[in-house]
């Protein structure tokens, strides 16, 4: 089937999903039912997570940075591969080059948690470490260009997405038909991938997206009608800093979600300590983003709903942790 979105098809999702399957972990889905959360949203709201921060290298990026790689012929596999990115991606990446034999040298901002960018270096990575997010992209073009090595860009990559539309699929056959779905939104692929699986497998449900108000760059876009960018990143949430957003990932964003919602950083700080409470899961503030999208701007709309949350993942600290959960 070809669109002119160039939407990928379920067929094309389930053989993505059958070729990663070595190199990446069924996540599982996980139902919601604690006092804790039950007090916030009424026993009669059904949740389900789809718990990321269970998969390989800590989030759900292998599925795209290894079909990203297994897409490669040898000789560019050969060149190696380069990366932009606050720290989940990279590892990602470095994790995929080293089990296809290839080498990744990916671009961070200092800003960076010393923690991944040890976690990218453990998976045999060259990390060049460089000011900003909007120098690092500048860089790993650089790179590209000098080096010949094939960039892997964490979100605007039809390869990555459909990579990402396996969380989607797994949702859907694991989980019981949901009424409504909340994704966290960085650079959009992830989004735009679960979008797409959803949508096809389950036409009624209705696709949230949320990003922190510090980093709402598809939320502009959307207002806008065409991909927009922001100045800088001013959130916790930085896997959730895209600096812009991009034509490809923003188009399928538009034509599978919803609506967008923003959420404060104080709601972030609230679920991830709430997510620790009930659940006792360390949750970095982009996986805690579903769940402050549910008990904050669309609380009223999914009560009494059958929702899934996205849990993306947690790469984080034990000193960051500490720090952003202080009350």
């Amino acid at each position: 089937m070809t669109t002119p979105l160039d939407i990928p098809t379920l067929d094309e999702i389930r053989a993505t999903r059958q070729r990663i399957d070595p190199y990446i972990v069924r996540t599982p889905v996980w139902r919601w039912a604690a006092p804790e959360i039950e007090a916030l949203v009424g026993p009669e709201t059904e949740l389900y997570l789809k718990l990321e921060l269970f998969q390989k290298t800590g989030t759900f990026k292998p599925r795209g940075a290894v079909n990203s790689l297994l897409a490669l012929d040898g000789d560019a596999r050969q060149r190696g591969v380069t990366a932009v990115s606050a720290g989940n991606h990279a590892i990602a990446v470095a994790y995929a080059a080293q089990i296809f034999g290839s080498s990744a040298k990916v671009v961070m901002p200092k800003s960076a948690p010393p923690f991944r960018v040890a976690k990218a270096r453990s998976y045999g990575a060259e990390v060049v470490l460089v000011d900003d997010v909007h120098i690092a992209f500048a860089e790993v073009r650089r790179i590209e260009a000098e080096e010949g090595r094939t960039f892997i860009h964490p979100f605007e990559s039809r390869a990555t997405i459909v990579g990402q539309a396996t969380v989607g699929l797994e949702l859907c056959e694991d989980a019981p038909p949901l009424d409504a779905l909340i994704i966290p939104i960085g650079g959009g692929g992830l989004a735009a991938g679960i979008g797409a699986a959803v949508k096809q497998m389950q036409p009624n449900c209705a696709i949230y997206g949320v990003e922190p108000a510090g980093a709402d760059s598809m939320s502009r876009s959307f207002a806008a009608g065409a991909p927009q960018a922001i100045d800088r990143v001013r959130t916790i949430a930085d896997s959730l800093g895209a600096p812009k957003a991009e034509p490809y990932s923003y188009a399928l964003c538009r034509h599978f979600l919803d609506e967008i919602v923003l959420v404060s950083d104080e709601e972030l700080k609230s679920c991830m300590r709430l997510i620790f409470h009930s659940l006792k899961l360390a949750a970095e503030p982009a996986c805690a983003a579903s769940t402050a999208a549910l008990l904050g701007p669309l609380r009223e709309k999914l009560q009494g709903k059958r929702v899934g949350l996205i849990f993306c993942g947690s790469n984080i600290g034990l000193e960051t942790y500490v720090e952003q959960t202080k009350a």
